[in-house]
C-alpha cells in the first residue's frame, strides 16, 4: 500500500513540476493516397486531426515536393508534368514511394503515411 502512495505521490509531482508536459504529442491527419487509372496517383487531405499542413514527398522528383494547406487540398503525382501548381513530377515512371508528413502547430513534425505507388510514362501514347 505504502508502495502505491509513493509511485502516485511521484506522477503527480512529474505533473505538477511541468516534468509530463515536455512530451512532444504526434500529429495526425486523414490522408489518402490513391492510384488513378490514368497511371497518376493523387495525395488528398481527408482531415485535420492536429495538423495545420502536410508535406508530400516522393522518391525521383524532378521539381518542388508539395504541401497541402487545408483539408481536400490534393497534390496529383504523375512521370510527365504540363507545369501545374498541384502536380509533383517524378523522374521516373514504375513503383515510387509518397511520404506525407504532417506539421502541426508548434512545428512538430510526423511522418502521417508512407505508401508505394505505381506511375506509367504520360507521353508512351502520343
Amino acid at each position: 500500500m505504502v508502495a502505491i502512495t509513493v509511485i502516485l505521490a511521484a506522477v503527480i509531482a512529474s505533473f505538477v513540476l511541468g516534468f509530463g508536459g515536455s512530451v512532444n504529442e504526434s500529429v495526425q491527419a486523414g490522408v489518402d493516397v490513391s492510384e488513378n487509372g490514368d497511371g497518376t496517383a493523387t495525395v488528398t487531405w481527408i482531415s485535420e486531426g492536429t495538423a495545420s499542413e502536410l508535406e508530400v514527398s516522393v522518391e525521383n522528383v524532378t521539381e518542388d515536393d508539395g504541401t497541402l494547406e487545408q483539408v481536400g487540398d490534393s497534390a496529383t503525382i504523375q512521370y510527365d508534368s504540363d507545369g501545374d501548381d498541384s502536380t509533383i513530377s517524378v523522374g521516373s515512371d514504375g513503383d515510387v514511394q509518397v511520404t506525407v508528413i504532417g506539421i502541426g502547430s508548434e512545428g512538430t513534425r510526423t511522418v502521417i503515411t508512407q505508401e508505394e505507388v505505381t506511375l506509367e510514362d504520360q507521353n508512351e501514347d502520343e
